[in-house]
């Protein structure tokens, strides 16, 4: 757990500028919610709710989305030394803001719904403006539930928690949950964030993770996962409801009295990061944990951004890379497959050191770029297919590499057992098995990094030749027994 404090200064948000913050590709097209869709925000305070989404949920509510907020506490434990609010009061104060807040929200966006069927003279440009962005005549209803978890006890009340959301998503096909970055230092926030990914997964629901106190103690050179995230562009309409919200949260934005102990929690240096005109989120797509979806799951990711993991742009994936190349044993390979080629960025590095590279991706998406970047690679070959069922056929003429990078997690353990079986039948005696995988949280499937590669360790029995781990990756190579003498 990060630890900090609301007085420390901070990180200014001229830091968060500079380094790019305002410059992150848009959240993709359909992914707010419109008329016949639901939207669940889980706030572990009150403010959580404004802070990171206001602008996200009064955009729904103008598409016409029906809106849940869960609201786990009540926040009373923000000023533990008031010498003039007891807890009590606290408690009482700050739901009142809460409902003030949602007030506020619902009806900016109910006025903002009947101003665009005012104007009968621009009827037909209003329905044709309404069939492209999913704006409808009427707002959609906002509803809140207050869970009574005590402040700062979130995390030991993860059955209510899970209880609530069920009930919220409960007949919803199509929804989104909106939660607080699971990381983001804050005990409460990052319980809540937990059981919204829960949540999320079990319904097949988009997850977007809003950083609250992240932008406080974060740096912006150091953290380097805030450069994966996604803007929600507010509109105008949008900025100034998340105004009227914040507002109504006044214990937390003012002090609440001149007295010691009644200091203001957010300061105008903090409430600077919820000024952007944007909003940012770490979107998690909704899609099964299994292959027979990894078609539609990986082409809907392409679509919406043409580099999710910044291949292309990012130190850490360059470094990675540099760091996988180094760490294959032979200097050069005959025959080589890679599973999970995505645009082709590794498959270029991988494609010099190898006589013959098959590289297998099941997004046709994504494998139109990497055929675009791999045009001039002659022994290159691009193949879509879903593995391990559609294990190319050309592979039983044996390998010399196998190179599994960032892709087993998104196997179930049954589907990467299966692919680990083709790959012991194939695989030349004396040749490679490569891994590479994060070793952060993969929500929305069924495997982590570690287990992906103590499955395949369990799997094979093979013997580890090359060993790379850090925080952020466990890279190793298997090597497939020597041909008995």
């Amino acid at each position: 757990m990060v630890t900090f404090s609301h007085i420390e200064a901070g990180t200014p948000e001229a830091d968060w500028q500079a380094a790019g913050i305002d410059r992150l590709p848009a959240l993709a097209e359909g992914v707010v919610p419109g008329r016949g869709c639901r939207l669940v925000v889980a706030a572990a305070h009150p403010d959580d709710e404004s802070l990171g989404a206001a602008g996200l949920i009064h955009s729904s509510l103008a598409r016409g989305a029906d809106v849940t907020v869960l609201l786990c506490t009540a926040g009373e434990a923000s000023h533990p030394d008031s010498p003039t609010y007891s807890a009590a009061d606290l408690r009482r104060l700050r739901l009142a803001e809460f409902r003030a807040a949602m007030q506020a929200l619902e009806t900016s966006a109910q006025a903002q719904a009947q101003a665009q069927t005012q104007d009968q003279a621009q009827a037909q440009a209003q329905a044709e403006a309404q069939a492209r962005s999913g704006l409808g005549a009427s707002a959609g209803r906002l509803e809140w539930q207050f869970l009574g978890i005590p402040d700062g006890m979130v995390g030991q009340h993860a059955d209510a928690l899970d209880a609530a959301f069920a009930k919220a998503l409960e007949g919803h096909a199509h929804a989104v949950v909106a939660a607080p970055y699971r990381q983001d230092g804050h005990p409460d926030h990052e319980a809540v964030g937990r059981a919204a990914a829960r949540s999320a997964t079990a319904h097949r629901a988009d997850l977007l993770e809003f950083p609250i106190w992240y932008w406080h103690w974060a740096d912006p050179e150091a953290q380097t996962s805030w450069t994966n995230w996604k803007a929600l562009p507010l509109s105008a309409q949008d900025a100034a409801a998340k105004q009227l919200a914040l507002a109504a949260h006044a214990s937390q934005t003012q002090p609440l009295s001149p007295a010691a102990g009644d200091e203001v929690l957010l300061s105008e240096a903090f409430q600077e990061h919820f000024d952007r005109g944007v909003e940012v989120f770490e979107w998690t797509p909704a899609g099964p944990a299994g292959s027979e979806h990894a078609e539609h799951i990986f082409d809907r990711l392409y679509r919406g951004d043409p580099d999710p993991w910044n291949y292309l742009s990012s130190w850490y994936e360059r470094r990675k890379r540099a760091v996988t190349l180094a760490a294959l044993p032979a200097e050069r390979y005959g025959n080589a497959l890679e599973v999970g080629c995505s645009i082709g960025v590794l498959t270029a590095e991988l494609a010099a050191r190898c006589d013959r590279l098959m590289a297998v991706d099941a997004s046709g998406v994504a494998l139109d770029q990497a055929r675009r970047r791999l045009a001039e690679y002659k022994n290159v070959e691009l193949v879509q297919a879903q593995l391990p069922a559609g294990w190319p056929s050309s592979a039983a003429d044996g390998l010399d590499l196998v190179a599994i990078s960032e892709i087993g997690y998104f196997l179930k353990e049954t589907e990467l057992r299966e692919l680990l079986r083709k790959v012991q039948e194939t695989l030349n005696p004396g040749g490679h098995l490569l891994l590479c995988h994060w070793l952060h949280p993969i929500d929305g499937w069924e495997l982590d990094g570690e287990q992906v590669h103590a499955i395949a360790k369990e799997a094979t029995g093979w013997d580890v030749v090359a060993l790379h781990r850090e925080r952020d990756f466990l890279l190793e190579v298997l090597q497939a027994p020597e041909r008995a003498q």
